[in-house]
């Protein structure tokens, strides 16, 4: 509008200057290792779906993509060989390489050459060739997640969703000491003050932090005031 309306370029800055509304924002949640490992576990793999599903969850898991990054996937997205990496265009139009395990690039190999048609559009079509809508991506993490509550009990007080994937890969991460700089690269986020709600919400590095300004062996003891300071007490 600055440059439309030129003389209205006080009362702009007055706008601009509006401090954003304070709101309050839960810590966000992520899953754990054992969870991690129940929740891919509850796949049945002997399926054609449950193949998908297991690929599409492994891959979420560890590359943090969005959702709607993980669903326009193309065969062709991914690449094997010594470097296997998964390209995907992110958010903003920006094109984002993302590097994989060797173990998940034979996975999605195998599901490329065994599981996926030949025909195929999307790296995890639906049953009639489609590409998955969030909606079908959202009730297949919910359902795995519900099977996974039997081994794994924490998981009843969750509400595990494609998002949160995305913050467990993030978490995996940051626990494993990498820097929250490179952690934004990775996720495609614009700022590395965005990676800032993962350190808010990582119990762990506040335990260490406690451990190391926590006096070792330190007893409460009773203040006892000595006769000169009673002296001066009493002569308040």
């Amino acid at each position: 509008m600055a440059f439309e309306r030129p003389d209205q370029a006080a009362l702009i800055q007055r706008v601009l200057a509006i401090p954003a509304k304070r709101t309050t924002r839960k810590l966000i949640g992520f899953l754990t290792r054992t969870e991690i490992e129940a929740l891919l576990s509850g796949v049945e793999r002997h399926t054609w779906r449950g193949q998908r599903d297991y690929a599409l969850l492994l891959l979420m898991l560890q590359t943090g993509l969005r959702l709607g990054e993980v669903t326009a996937l193309r065969p062709h997205d991914w690449q094997g060989g010594v470097s296997p990496s998964v390209g995907c265009l992110g958010k903003g139009r920006k094109h984002r390489e993302t590097p994989l395990p060797r173990a998940t690039a034979k996975l999605l190999q195998t599901w490329c050459q065994h599981g996926l048609p030949p025909t195929a559009a999307y790296l995890f079509p639906t049953a009639q060739g489609h590409r998955l809508s969030h909606d079908a991506v959202q009730r297949l993490v919910a359902k795995y997640a519900r099977t996974a509550q039997t081994s794994c009990p924490t998981l009843r007080q969750r509400r595990v969703t494609p998002h949160m994937l995305r913050h467990t890969a993030a978490m995996e991460m940051l626990q494993a000491g990498v820097d929250r700089a490179l952690i934004a690269i990775w996720l495609g986020h614009e700022s590395v003050d965005t990676t800032q709600i993962y350190l808010h919400a990582d119990l762990t590095m506040k335990e260490h932090i406690l451990q190391r300004t926590q006096p070792t062996n330190a007893k409460l003891r009773r203040f006892q005031p000595t006769d000169r300071l009673l002296r001066f007490l009493r002569s308040l």
